[in-house]
């Protein structure tokens, strides 16, 4: 039964691996891609594609509880996946209209498949095995599998890199690039249907088959209710500033930075590959971040507010030398190549060391916003981890539909704002909770 449970949640981390595999690389090429189209009629926007995935994807949260409910987490991931796919498929021949409906469905799909995959975990955990699960999933496939899906992207990569070498993409090789991706997301869809469950729940079923229907609304309606206790919370409030700027950063990282250097023409033929590569390099950042403060954290006397102040230092010094190192119209030119120039000489070098510093400073802001709701809210972790979702979804949402009209510098200002104010709240926060347990003690 327990070796059963554990193959499941291997799986299940394989599974979005693959599809997360596919969809991020996807997102980080899809602006350019776009800009790069010589279909006259297309007129979609990567950046407004994004921006309705992350709006549909805050407000779908509110229902999925209720479809995960009725059909049951694996076919729904299922479901989901193919969401996810056909998202994909479209950049193979892109239209408008299907472009657009696809960033509506996925943004439902990401909703139900998140929804589920908590579900699952569950379902294969013990109050025992739920800490070793949760870790399984988050921190081996988060990061040592991750390093699969770093050479997954990076083989993508050289492919764009040689297709993009004259500044444009062409049909064929366009077509190329996204059914690699296409059958990657695929094989991480089709990884769902091997999950199978347990002795256990079989046998809760057998036995409790009526009861478990009665309970379903019950448990959505309740789930409600927490979430909105919890948003009357003051130290849910505290932390909204910093969990909008983790959603405007997340877009910053995932969407509009790759398009910046794709457009900085100074960067030479090889501008268009480096977009890939940069994904790369924040990767490694989140992965070096993750590992580095996961042992750092055990330490009493290395708080989370060490953490946070360091990820915020790290994404200023990377906000200041993008400010220099790439131009200014980068993130708005759309069908024409950047016009002004920026401070220093474009440098390859640079831009890849920000995109490192951009997913090590993520990575502090996000395993800490983690590790104190899981703290402070160990007995409703479910509905903190939503509202968190919820916030930084909105604010990454609107990020990406301002982002194809703010210059570089007004994005990063923005950026500089919240995340000052959102450092000083979570520290407000910690220290009360310091004092409680103080107080306590």
């Amino acid at each position: 039964m327990a070796d059963r449970r554990t193959l499941n949640v291997v799986i299940l981390g394989v599974g979005f691996l693959f599809l997360f595999t596919a969809f991020t690389t996807c997102g980080n090429v899809e602006q350019t891609v776009v800009k790069s189209l010589k279909n006259e009629t297309f007129s979609g926007s990567g950046y407004h594609s994004l921006g309705i995935i992350y709006g549909v994807f805050s407000f779908a949260n509110l229902l999925a509880p209720t479809v995960v409910a009725v059909i049951g987490p694996k076919m729904t991931m299922f479901l989901s996946g193919l969401l996810y796919s056909g998202y994909i498929a479209v950049f193979i021949s892109p239209s408008t209209w299907a472009f657009y409906l696809t960033s509506v469905l996925i943004g439902i799909g990401a909703a139900m498949l998140w929804t589920a995959q908590g579900q699952f975990l569950v379902e294969n955990s013990e109050a025992s095995t739920i800490n070793r699960n949760t870790g399984v999933f988050w921190a081996l496939l988060q990061s040592v599998l991750n390093m699969l899906q770093q050479c997954c992207e990076y083989i993508l990569c050289i492919l764009i890199k040689v297709a993009c070498s004259n500044l444009s993409l062409s049909d064929s090789s366009r077509k190329t690039i996204f059914l690699s991706l296409l059958v990657i997301s695929i094989l991480g869809t089709l990884s769902f249907l091997v999950l199978r469950k347990s002795h256990h729940d079989e046998e809760l079923l057998s036995e409790e088959e009526g009861q478990s229907l009665l309970s379903t609304p019950y448990c959505v309606s309740s789930y409600s209710d927490t979430i909105l206790q919890l948003l009357k919370t003051k130290t849910i409030q505290l932390l909204s500033p910093c969990m909008a700027y983790s959603g405007l950063e997340l877009s910053f990282y995932s969407g509009v930075y790759g398009t910046c250097i794709g457009a900085t023409t100074q960067l030479g033929e090889g501008a268009l590959g480096l977009i890939g590569i940069s994904g790369i390099v924040v990767g490694i950042g989140e992965i070096v971040g993750g590992g580095l403060f996961g042992l750092l954290c055990k330490n009493n006397r290395f708080r989370r507010t060490s953490v946070v102040f360091l990820g915020m230092v790290v994404h200023f010094v990377a906000f200041y030398l993008i400010f220099l190192n790439i131009p200014d119209d980068a993130p708005v030119v759309f069908k024409t190549t950047t016009q002004t120039t920026p401070y220093l000489t474009p440098s390859a070098s640079i831009a890849l060391l920000c995109s490192f510093l951009l997913g090590l400073g993520d990575s502090c802001f996000n395993t800490q916003l983690y590790s104190i709701l899981g703290r402070v809210y160990a007995e409703q972790s479910s509905p903190a981890f939503a509202i968190f979702k919820f916030i930084q979804s909105v604010f990454a949402a609107v990020a990406f539909f301002y982002s194809g009209y703010l210059m570089l510098m007004w994005q990063m200002l923005l950026l500089v704002i919240l995340g000052f104010s959102g450092t000083l709240c979570f520290f407000v926060v910690e220290r009360i909770q310091n004092i409680s347990i103080d107080f306590q003690e």
